[in-house]
């Protein structure tokens, strides 16, 4: 019973370097905060303002369970539409393999609509979105990071970095 705590120490220890759902890992990028799950999010990171911007950015990683949360281009037309700009022409997601599974990236950048899903929204201008949708083997993980758009530029090779450490479980 004395080693109990230990154990528990230990796998806490370890959530601290990574986060995990749908039967897929990745490895949390330095410099960013792990804020825990809450709810609809697997994990939430707050990313600590560039030099010249005031907000922090934000990266949520989200699953809703396999088969749930909607398709992937009903997901990029939402975090699209959250935008107050709508594009003429719409940004075209990119498609890759990493880690073993399908990746979609998409990017999209003006005066975002911050605030809970049926909240009220305040405008943020001068915001980036790069979001990812992981095919994962439980089903879509969706990854989306928004900010200032110089924060967001920053830690864009962070964001990369933690996409291309994704290993199925």
């Amino acid at each position: 019973m004395r080693f109990i705590p230990a154990i528990a120490a230990l796998s806490v220890c370890a959530l601290a370097w990574g986060g995990s759902v749908a039967g897929v890992s990745w490895t949390d990028p330095s410099g960013w905060k792990n804020e825990g799950s809450r709810p609809m999010r697997a994990a939430t990171y707050s990313i600590p303002p560039a030099a010249g911007d005031k907000d922090s950015a934000e990266c949520a990683v989200f699953y809703f369970g396999e088969g749930q949360g909607g398709g992937i281009q009903a997901n990029i037309d939402r975090w699209i539409g959250q935008f107050q700009e709508k594009p003429s022409t719409p940004p075209k997601p990119v498609t890759k393999t990493m880690g073993g599974m399908k990746v979609t990236t998409i990017e999209h950048s003006g005066t975002y609509m911050a605030g809970a899903m049926m909240g009220p929204k305040s405008p943020k201008s001068g915001y980036h979105l790069y979001g990812a949708i992981v095919e994962a083997p439980g089903g879509n993980v969706f990854f989306k990071l928004t900010g200032p758009a110089k924060t967001v530029a920053a830690t864009k090779p962070a964001f990369d970095k933690m996409l291309a450490s994704m290993k199925k479980q």
